[in-house]
């Protein structure tokens, strides 16, 4: 992985690029360390919802967002490869987690995905932070979502499959996020039971004229279907990529064209009052 190339190479000062990714590195760890420390990680929300009526949110994707001193929004992609592999990253899942199940007991009307990492399966934090959050209300197992990615699923497969038919009895679903953009091995997905697919954004864009898209994006239309997976097209960011997927049949869109990442999303009664 692209972040355990970057650890090989700190330290190294005879290599200027090595050098220079390591310094940054480093700040982006301080940096996050700092927040998490200082109690400055949000999840800013954004909606999912049905293909076939827009208008509905089916459920809302929390995201994890680092504030800096002044209270601006940092998005993950400027921190998240940097802590990924790290124990920081492990802390930044539970925040993003413990957020996720307050919110929850809170809006009770509300059904919220939350992402992690397969490293922090297993993970002590982690668990208590989840075992403690589903006794804030009876409903929080059945509202919960959690996301793993693709690729963090290839990890460890035999370990994700136990640890989903754990929670899965909780009544916890999961999501495979960024499907298509990882190497899954499809043997796995009779053992996985994912609740939902989400398919990467890459091939959502410009799907309403790139052929290719519109291929690779029936392939996996059909795997999710075949294993009665909800199906969800991500990063849709045009009226015509929202109509072409529609014609398709996807049962759920998300992305820009829909809303995007907010501190302050609907449900949220200060959201008439302020917007992130």
């Amino acid at each position: 992985m692209a972040g355990d190339r970057k650890t090989g190479m700190r330290g190294d000062a005879s290599n200027p690029l090595a050098f220079v990714i390591s310094e940054q590195d480093q700040e982006t760890l301080a940096m996050v360390r700092d927040a998490l420390a200082q109690g400055r990680v949000r999840l800013a929300f954004q909606p999912v919802v049905i293909g076939a009526d827009p208008g509905r949110t089916v459920f809302w994707e929390g995201l994890v967002r680092v504030l800096d001193p002044k209270g601006r929004v940092i998005p993950a992609r400027d921190f998240m490869a940097a802590v990924e592999s790290t124990e920081i990253g492990r802390q930044l899942d539970c925040a993003a987690l413990d957020q996720g199940l307050r919110i929850l007991a809170r809006h009770t009307d509300v059904r919220i995905s939350i992402n992690m990492s397969a490293r922090s399966i297993g993970y002590p934090r982690w668990m208590r932070t989840l075992k403690k959050g589903l006794q804030l209300s009876p409903t929080i197992g059945e509202r919960l979502i959690l996301e793993i990615t693709e690729t963090s699923v290839m990890q460890v497969p035999e370990v994700v499959v136990a640890f989903m038919d754990d929670l899965q009895r909780e009544g916890i679903a999961f999501a495979l996020d960024d499907f298509g953009a990882g190497y899954t091995a499809f043997r796995y997905f009779k053992d996985f039971f994912f609740d939902i697919l989400k398919i990467d954004g890459q091939f959502i864009r410009q799907i309403h004229v790139d052929r290719d898209n519109q291929v690779l994006t029936r392939a996996l239309l059909t795997i999710g279907r075949q294993f009665e997976m909800l199906c969800i097209a991500e990063a849709v960011e045009t009226p015509e990529e929202a109509a072409w997927l529609q014609a398709e049949g996807v049962d759920c869109l998300q992305g820009y064209l829909f809303g995007a990442p907010s501190l302050t999303p609907a449900f949220m009664p200060e959201a008439q009052s302020r917007r992130a």
